[in-house]
């Protein structure tokens, strides 16, 4: 590489030494990053992901539990922002990667609506600091790092474009681009364009133009587009609202808030019963449930972790460095959900969000937490951005990380359909976890048929088994009650 082709350092930006201090902590120069560029890629994660705050409280506080008691909304939003800006920040710190933590979409509804109606809240939160102390233990062990190196190249490339996929498709049915059809059941198209097959109103033209002007700032290689884009569109949503009324934004209303500062409420903090949950709702029923915790975050954090650390060009040879420690730092991440009462704190899609904006290091994850610090005294503002401005951010960042294809061997037919199911069933499932297994059963069961056992290895045959249990497993529930 020529010396005209290394990036040049911002120099204005902090005096010499605490860029010198900066460096040494997060390699910014070593992985041809910027100060500006991280900040840059810690806002725009912050900004794509900042629903979450808003989401969660919605989610767990939609479901009682076995005593009729509901979580307080002020108490769940203080819990998710604490629990997302100190794990970030611990990601970035300890990790040095770009990846943003927060309460696990997916398993905070395994939480309220599967774990909750058989328990406590605090029996509830309990399991899930089990289940981190479980990840911890195998991250510990250096398990979970096997594990991840276990499964072939050509199968991460298909998590990659699967989650590429899947984050493209939450985009497009936050901002309300596609629906689902009411009546599916009877009808062969289960997903539609818009509300009625068509597109119409306000708020779906603030998706498209900041879509397009996203597409078209990227396309131009401006700095900043995924920021400027959501900013824009942010603008254009907030004057729509509040001077010509326009309605139906869905979840988050881009309204100007009446108080920009609101305490929080840490009323959650440290209310768990460990073992509780064992006796409530039964000790089969209760293993089930940590299971199924382990089972879907190990694997939906490994299929995100692979896939943004790919597409920030962190990968070598197929292995992540530090991997040992960010693991070890998801892992803690779902004890503090539990902790804080949030529900398994996990590494977030919308991290690319940001490696799409230039961040590369650790710095950029510490923004977001910090920036995620911030919201613990004005939640108001988070709930300024409306989904149809963040999610064009995953629209883009989703087709870019779809472009990984052109890495995988589909002409060998030990992986064509593995890859193939992997990278469908994840946005056809909504679970990164189902897709993974379907993928790693069918390639072991490949390998078996054409006589080539040994080459699946003793791990992957496991890991198999444990997929086959995990998809049948309420029938196994169901044979031992």
């Amino acid at each position: 590489m020529t010396q005209t082709e290394v990036p040049t350092p911002v120099v204005d930006e902090v005096p010499e030494q605490r860029r010198s201090l900066l460096d040494k902590l997060f390699e910014l120069r070593a992985r041809q990053s910027t100060i500006g560029r991280e900040v840059r890629g810690g806002v725009t994660t912050f900004v794509a992901m900042a629903y979450i705050v808003l989401l969660n409280p919605l989610i767990l506080g939609a479901s009682a539990d076995i005593t009729g008691a509901r979580l307080s909304a002020a108490q769940v939003t203080t819990a998710t922002a604490l629990s997302a800006a100190v794990m970030t920040v611990l990601m970035g710190l300890v990790g040095n990667a770009p990846l943003a933590l927060a309460a696990g979409l997916g398993i905070n509804g395994i939480v309220a609506f599967q774990m909750a109606p058989s328990m406590t809240w605090p029996q509830a939160f309990g399991l899930v600091v089990l289940e981190g102390v479980c990840i911890v233990l195998m991250a510990v062990s250096g398990v979970r790092e096997r594990i991840m190196n276990a499964i072939p190249r050509p199968l991460k490339m298909a998590i990659t474009v699967g989650i590429g996929l899947y984050i493209a498709l939450v985009g497009l049915v936050s901002a309300g681009f596609v629906t689902r059809m009411p009546d599916a059941a009877q009808t062969t198209v289960p997903v539609r364009l818009g509300a009625s097959g068509h597109l119409h109103g306000w708020p779906i033209v603030v998706f498209c133009f900041g879509l397009l002007l996203m597409i078209v700032l990227m396309a131009r290689k401006v700095p900043g587009a995924v920021l400027i884009s959501i900013g824009v569109a942010t603008v254009l949503a907030v004057v729509l609202h509040e001077g010509f009324g326009v309605g139906g934004w869905g979840l988050t209303t881009p309204a100007l808030p009446a108080h920009v500062v609101a305490a929080p409420d840490f009323g959650l903090f440290g209310h768990i019963d460990l073992f509780g949950g064992f006796a409530s709702a039964g000790a089969l029923a209760a293993t089930v449930f940590l299971f199924t915790l382990v089972l879907s975050g190990f694997f939906d954090a490994m299929g995100t972790i692979t896939s943004v650390s790919d597409e920030a060009g962190l990968s070598k040879n197929g292995k992540v460095p530090r991997m040992g420690r960010i693991l070890l730092v998801d892992g803690a991440g779902a004890i503090a959900g539990g902790v804080t009462g949030s529900s398994p704190n996990t590494v977030f899609l919308e991290s690319a969000a940001g490696v799409g904006e230039g961040a590369r290091t650790g710095l950029a994850s510490v923004v977001t937490g910090l920036l995620f610090a911030g919201t613990l005294l004005f939640t108001p503002l988070a709930g300024v951005v409306p989904a149809q401005a963040a999610a064009p951010a995953l629209v883009v960042i989703g087709g870019l990380m779809v472009a990984q294809c052109r890495t995988i061997p589909w002409h060998d037919p030990d992986y064509t359909i593995p890859v193939f199911l992997t990278a469908a069933l994840i946005p056809f499932t909504y679970s990164i976890t189902n897709g993974v297994g379907a993928g790693l059963i069918a390639f072991v069961l490949i390998k078996i048929g054409r006589g080539k056992w040994r080459e699946a290895g003793w791990l992957l045959s496991v890991l198999a088994l444990v997929f086959a249990v995990y998809f049948a497993i309420d029938g196994v529930e169901t044979l031992f009650r």
